[in-house]
């Protein structure tokens, strides 16, 4: 076997000291030779000791393959067609409350923005949610710059902030628009609006196909998200001073860590949790009325890939990917189950593990105390910013930075393959893999492909049918590959 600097392998003393029985030499001279011998390969272990990689060290990664992205000359495209016409004015009306998080609302207010264009309709600035899990009281101006927002959509549908005060009362036909639907879907809803001047929406995500719609109808979509919802201004400023802070400090890693209380409850993750941690989970979960399953198994949960990886897994991933304990991490999560009991596991891989509590002052975070919506707007804009972005878990936080990093040309996006590492870290738990340059060999090996490269948007499972074929495929937000992003001329 040869050497890590690919030198062929020294004999065995043993097979040396035949050979020098056999030669004419005198036995004292083969005794000294013997001896130098020994003398020589003692120094080999010494310089080895030095220069050679540690058999329990991740193998080297230059800093371009750790750092730097290709988006192999595709830029974005979002520029209407030749066909697409400014609409004329509409007096019918729609109201939409935008349901779920941060980014399940802003991907459903964009939504919401296509489908009043395809309905030629006006849209009433949104309602936020106010009943989700994290109980945020915010408006839209106080997450979102208005005036922006209605003013950069112009040209593709009316916004208004309120409806005129002559319907304020008026009577309104309430829909729930079918998921994932087509364009000549909405053709037909045009009905609606026969009967009653205003139509209002009680959910907003999900409300448009993924594939299939008209080009416009898609670029309309990427100029809403990433050109028309900017944040406000006191949240964009103090993003930007975080993200500044940051790189003064030299490249950084954002870690969307999806380890809080809910997500744990939600998907039945337990695996490194007490048993009382466990328990309170299970009747978190079966307490919640909205999450209808109630009985989960972890073990199956954590097998195929469904759980979010721990604090400690993702320390394991990282350091075989190739970064160094020096990495500057920021965490982008929320309240992390377990606190620092959890945290710590991955503080001791990499010390250097920030967040927007120690990044910024007391006073500058004061203003968003108790706003949920407007403290994950924070860490949506450094995840955007930051040199490289790794979700522990795929969701709707994970999805929409992926998407934002690909239009804005592919920043390196890695996302672990959950149920391959854990069959890694499953071996490494029974002693039948070392943490050392062979793990890391694996796992950057099985990360080559999945590290934010320009490709297709994936299309629904294979055997899925139906409607439900349509939850299967991969999220427009997540990747608005081919429609919104092109080769460099080819617009």
């Amino acid at each position: 076997m040869a050497n890590p600097r690919g030198e062929p392998p020294l004999l065995h003393p043993r097979i040396r000291h035949r050979r020098l029985l056999r030669s004419p030499i005198s036995r004292c001279a083969c005794l000294l030779l013997a001896f130098a011998a020994l003398l020589l390969l003692s120094a080999l272990r010494q310089v080895a000791r030095v220069d050679f990689p540690r058999p329990d060290a991740p193998r080297q990664v230059s800093s371009e393959q750790l750092w730097t992205s290709n988006g192999y000359g595709y830029d974005a495209c979002i520029k209407p067609t030749s066909r697409y016409k400014v609409p004329g004015k509409a007096d019918r009306y729609m109201t939409v409350r935008s349901n779920g998080g941060l980014n399940q609302m802003r991907t459903g207010i964009c939504d919401m923005a296509a489908v009043a264009r395809l309905v030629n309709a006006t849209l009433v600035i949104p309602q936020l949610d106010k009943r989700s899990f994290w109980q945020d009281t915010s408006t839209f101006k106080d997450i979102f710059d208005q005036p922006r927002f209605i003013k950069a959509l112009e040209g593709d549908v009316h916004i208004v902030a309120d409806l005129p005060e002559s319907l304020q009362s008026a009577p309104r036909a309430r829909k729930h628009f079918t998921s994932w639907s087509s364009a000549s879907y909405y053709e037909e809803m045009k009905e609606l609006w026969k009967k009653q001047k205003v139509v209002h929406i009680p959910k907003s995500d999900s409300r448009l196909a993924n594939n299939g719609l008209p080009i416009d109808i898609q670029r309309l979509r990427c100029r809403c998200l990433y050109q028309a919802l900017r944040f406000s201004d006191p949240i964009e400023d103090l993003g930007k001073k975080l993200v500044n802070r940051l790189r003064s400090r030299g490249k950084f890693i954002a870690l969307h860590l999806r380890y809080e209380k809910d997500m744990l409850a939600f998907t039945g993750c337990t695996y490194g949790l007490s048993d009382s941690e466990a328990n309170e989970l299970r009747i978190m979960r079966e307490r919640t009325s909205h999450w209808k399953l109630k009985d989960i198994n972890s073990t199956e949960q954590r097998s195929e890939g469904h759980c979010p990886l721990t604090p400690n897994e993702v320390g394991i991933f990282l350091r075989a990917m190739g970064y160094p304990e020096s990495t500057w991490i920021y965490l982008a999560a929320g309240e992390i189950y377990g606190g620092d009991k959890y945290v710590s596991k991955l503080r001791s891989y990499f010390p250097n593990l920030v967040s927007k509590e120690t990044l910024a002052t007391k006073e500058e975070l004061e203003k968003f105390n108790n706003h949920a919506s407007q403290v994950a707007a924070l860490d949506y804009i450094i995840s955007v910013e930051s040199d490289v972005f790794v979700p522990s878990h795929s969701g709707n936080m994970a999805k929409a930075v992926e998407g934002h990093r690909r239009f804005l040309g592919h920043r390196k996006t890695i996302t672990p393959d959950r149920r391959g590492l854990v069959e890694l870290f499953d071996s490494l738990e029974k002693g039948e893999l070392m943490d050392d340059s062979k793990l890391s060999s694996l796992v950057t090996d099985m990360h080559r492909y999945r590290q934010g490269a320009p490709r297709k948007r994936y299309g629904s499972l294979p055997g899925s049918k139906g409607r439900s074929r349509l939850r299967t495929e991969e999220s427009f937000y997540e990747n608005p590959f081919p429609e919104c992003i092109c080769l460099t001329g080819k617009h």
